[in-house]
């Protein structure tokens, strides 16, 4: 069994994309690409099948195709995978520029919250188990602005869904009731990680739980802390446009304990002495 994402924190995913920064060129083949995964996972969630590649031909396929190497514009991949567009971020938009002061005003409130010794993060034992209270922190603050509604987006079965990209929809609607969409994900990171190569992002297309319905611009809003364990201070925000980076494919095959120790893998064990 095989599962495939963009850019991943979890250990075990078959197609992972990884960010590598901004290259200003256009791939054909990356919406080929794409398209050929994304029409091989609706494939396995739809009924009936139809008939698949075989194993041989699927592996052939991919290492032909130079993943290791390659890199995608992440807005290709989510318009190939979505159908819906990444809009850039536009400065001389209203409806832009009072979500981006909607967001910052949300981002100081958190460090600034955050950061103070009675703050819920304080209790935890793993920094990684912070950014749900960021994300619940940011839907509070946004939805106290004018014109700006915030919520957890919702997957194609119209569930609302926590998990996998993205965390947070925003909506900006103006006084003719125009309504301009954003996605934003908040990430946590070590003040002296800031120019890690280790993944840190992830996106996984799939057809019932995608959460991407809207033409919308795409932010990521960086937030880091000093390391401090127990004591986390969240020394600096700031806040991207998913517009224009690349992404990496990794393709790897993975198993979870329950696939490995099956009666008919096991040759031995203590308990046969």
């Amino acid at each position: 069994m095989f599962t495939y994402s963009i850019l991943t924190n979890s250990p075990t995913h078959f197609l992972t994309f990884m960010n590598t920064g901004y290259h200003p060129h256009k791939n054909l083949l990356t919406l080929s690409l794409i398209a050929l995964l994304t029409s091989a996972l609706s494939a396995q969630e739809t009924s009936p099948k139809p008939p698949q590649i075989s194993t041989q031909e699927l592996i052939t396929h991919l290492l032909a195709q130079n993943l290791g190497t390659r890199s995608f514009p992440f807005s290709e991949v989510v318009s190939a995978a979505t159908g819906k567009q990444v809009i850039p971020f536009q400065k001389e938009n209203p409806a832009h520029q009072a979500t981006i002061t909607a967001i910052r005003l949300a981002a100081v409130s958190a460090t600034n919250e955050l950061s103070s010794p009675g703050s819920p993060v304080r209790e935890l034992r793993r920094i990684n188990e912070a950014s749900r209270i960021f994300e619940n922190h940011f839907l509070k603050q946004l939805n106290l602005q004018p014109n700006i509604t915030c919520s957890i987006p919702r997957n194609a079965q119209g569930n609302q869904q926590r998990s996998g990209y993205p965390d947070l929809l925003i909506i900006h609607t103006d006084h003719q009731q125009k309504q301009t969409h954003f996605y934003l994900d908040p990430k946590l990171f070590e003040q002296k990680s800031r120019a890690s190569s280790l993944r840190t992002f992830y996106y996984e297309p799939r057809k019932h739980t995608h959460k991407i319905h809207h033409h919308a611009t795409h932010l990521l809003i960086g937030i880091s802390h000093d390391g401090n364990q127990g004591a986390w201070q969240f020394t600096h925000w700031e806040i991207v446009d998913l517009s224009g980076f690349n992404v990496r494919l990794k393709a790897e095959f993975q198993a979870s304990n329950r696939d490995i120790y099956r009666p008919h893998t096991v040759i031995e064990s203590s308990a046969d002495e």
